[in-house]
C-alpha cells in the first residue's frame, strides 16, 4: 500500500521486552500490506556505556576514528536483535549497517554530514519482501572510513533514507506520544500539538528539544517528507510536522524549550579595529567549533568585549583555540562560565504579537532571576540564565503564555496503551 520509514530510538528498544514489542509493530505494519524500512538506534544507554569505557582506556580525547568504530557498534547489535525478533514471528526482515544502505558522509569523524545516499541494497530487499532494518547513526566515506553523525543521528538517517527511497511516510517513535508545547517530564500539563510547522520544529529542535535532530528537520523541510512523530508504548495520534501549519485561536507562543548544554566565553578588552572578531571566529570555525549567541559590548578607550556561548563539550577546546591567537588579536582577558541553561520560546505568530517578549523577561525577572545574555528572531526568543531555578522557570513560562492544559501528558512505560 505504501513505503514507510520507522525510526525506533534507544528507550523504545532498551530491552529484549521492549524489541519484541517493536517487532510486533513493525510486522503490524507489513502485514498491513505496506512495505518498511527501519531504522534503530543503540540499545538504551548503550552509547554512553561504550564512551565511559573508553575512558577507563584512554586519558584524554580518544582518537575520533577509533571512537567512530566502537560508537557504531552499538547500533549493530540493535539491527541483528531486531531483526532476528521479526524473523521470530514469521516475516522476512535483514539487517545493514548504515554502510551497506549506501550512506556516504563527509569525512569528519564525530558529527559528520550526509553527503550522498546510494540506496540500491535496501530497494532490492525491499523488492524481495523484506522488512529492511538499518542501523542510525552512522555513514561511510569515500574513502570507506566509518563515520558518526552525533548523537541523535539515527533520526537524520531515518529522514534521509525516506527522502532518499522516496518513502511515502517517516514516522519517528520515541518514549513521547508526539511533539509537546514543552518537556512532559517538567510540566505534567504540556500541550501535545497536533502539527507544527518545519521552521518551528527546527527552532525547538536548535533550542534543546530532544524529540528529533535538527538536521532530520532539515531534511524533511528540504525534501518535503511527511514526517509524524508518535509514541512506540501506545497507538496514539502523534504529531505531524509539515510545512504550514494551523495556529490555535489565542496561542502565540507554540513552545518552550532548554538548553543546558551551554558555556559562555567573553573575551575582554579586544582593540576596535577591523576584522578583529573574524580571527576569532576563524579560528573557531577551523576546529569545528558551533558558536550559538554573539554579543558585543560597546566600545570604551578603543577596546571592546563580547561574549560567545558554545555547548559544554567545545569550552576546553574553544578557549585553547582562542589563547594560541592572543598576540594576534591583542585581547586582554579571556573568561568562561559553566553552570548555564538557554531558556526559548518559538512560535510563528510572535513576530506579530507586542508583549511577547515583556512576559518573558517578567517572569524570569519576578524568580528573581538575572538574565546573562539574550537572542531572538522571527519566531523565536532566547535567555542565557543561571540554571539553578530551571523548572520554575520552564513552569512558569508555560502558564504565562496560556499553554496549559487539563490533561496530563503522556511519556512512555512499558504498558500498552492501546
Amino acid at each position: 500500500m505504501s513505503l514507510i520509514v520507522m525510526k525506533f530510538g534507544g528507550s523504545s528498544v532498551g530491552d529484549a521486552e521492549r524489541m519484541k514489542r517493536v517487532a510486533k509493530r513493525i510486522v503490524e505494519r507489513k502485514q498491513a500490506g505496506h512495505s518498511c524500512v527501519v531504522v534503530v538506534s543503540a540499545m538504551g544507554d548503550t552509547t554512553d556505556d561504550l564512551i565511559d569505557l573508553s575512558k577507563q582506556i584512554y586519558d584524554g580525547a580518544p582518537p575520533a576514528r577509533e571512537m567512530d568504530m566502537l560508537l557504531t557498534t552499538g547500533e549493530q547489535v540493535s539491527v541483528a536483535l531486531l531483526s532476528m525478533a521479526i524473523h521470530n514471528l514469521g516475516e522476512q526482515a535483514v539487517s545493514y549497517t548504515g554502510w551497506q544502505s549506501g550512506i556516504y558522509t563527509e569525512p569528519v569523524h564525530g558529527k559528520a554530514r550526509i553527503s550522498d545516499i546510494q540506496p540500491h541494497r535496501v530497494l532490492n530487499a525491499i523488492e524481495q519482501g523484506n522488512v529492511v532494518i538499518v542501523a542510525g547513526f552512522q555513514g561511510m566515506t569515500e574513502a570507506g572510513e566509518i563515520t558518526t553523525l552525533g548523537r541523535g543521528g539515527s533520526d537524520t538517517t531515518a529522514v534521509a533514507l525516506a527522502a532518499a527511497i522516496k518513502a511515502d511516510l517517516c514516522e519517528i517513535y520515541t518514549d513521547v506520544d508526539g511533539i509537546y508545547s514543552t518537556d512532559p517530564r517538567i510540566v505534567k500539563v504540556a500541550r501535545k500539538l497536533a502539527e507544527i510547522s518545519y521552521d518551528e520544529m527546527l527552532e525547538l529542535a536548535n533550542l534543546g528539544a530532544a524529540v528529533l535532530h535538527p538536521r532530520a528537520v532539515e531534511y524533511a523541510k528540504n525534501y518535503n517528507v511527511t514526517l509524524v512523530v508518535r509514541s512506540s508504548f501506545n497507538y496514539n495520534e502523534g504529531t505531524n510536522v509539515k510545512e504550514e501549519a494551523v495556529m490555535e485561536q489565542g496561542i502565540v507562543v507554540r513552545g518552550i524549550a532548554y538548553d543546558k548544554n551551554v558555556a559562555r566565553i567573553s573575551i575582554l578588552g579586544v582593540p576596535e579595529k577591523p576584522g578583529q572578531l573574524a580571527k576569532v571566529f576563524l579560528a573557531l570555525a577551523e576546529v569545528q567549533i558551533d558558536v550559538d549567541i554573539i554579543v558585543q559590548s560597546g566600545v570604551i578607550n578603543g577596546s571592546a568585549d563580547f561574549s560567545f556561548t558554545t555547548t559544554l563539550a567545545d569550552r576546553e577546546k574553544a578557549l585553547d583555540v582562542i589563547e594560541q591567537i592572543r598576540a594576534e588579536v591583542g585581547f586582554r582577558e579571556v573568561t568562561s562560565e559553566v553552570d548555564l541553561v538557554k531558556v526559548s520560546i518559538v512560535g510563528a505568530g510572535m513576530v506579530s504579537s507586542p508583549g511577547v517578549a515583556a512576559t518573558m523577561f517578567k517572569v524570569i525577572s519576578d524568580l528573581g532571576i538575572t538574565i546573562s545574555l539574550v537572542s531572538t528572531s522571527e519566531i523565536k526568543m532566547s535567555c542565557v540564565i543561571d540554571n539553578t531555578n530551571l523548572t520554575d522557570v520552564i513552569r512558569a513560562l508555560h502558564t504565562a503564555y496560556g499553554l496549559d492544559t487539563a490533561e496530563q501528558a503522556y511519556v512512555g512505560g512499558p504498558e500498552d496503551r492501546r
